[in-house]
């Protein structure tokens, strides 16, 4: 089942975000596509700022696949001092992707 994923991150950069991006897709400069990202199962991604920090929607294919990205996510947001903080899951009702 499809899960949604809210990340709200206050105090976060652009900066920040790049950063984790970049070490996520292994140096590429960041997540362009689904095929950037280490692990299968992603639906769709949008991250943006926030009035005080930067936010992360996720849709990924099930909490499984969000549980193995994470594997990667992790070790990235710590080396570029992002404070941790759990996400919100939801589980999605209706995903549309075309």
């Amino acid at each position: 089942m499809p899960i949604i994923m809210v990340q709200e991150m206050p105090g976060v950069t652009q900066a920040q975000y790049e950063q984790v991006t970049d070490r996520v897709s292994g140096g590429k400069g960041g997540l362009g596509s689904r095929a950037d990202y280490p692990v299968p199962g992603l639906i769709s991604h949008a991250a943006g700022p926030t009035p005080d920090g930067w936010i992360v929607v996720d849709v990924w294919e099930s909490e499984e696949a969000l549980q193995r990205f994470s594997e990667h996510l992790l070790p990235a947001l710590r080396e570029a001092g992002v404070p941790e903080d759990r996400p919100k899951i939801f589980s999605a009702f209706n995903v549309i992707t075309d």
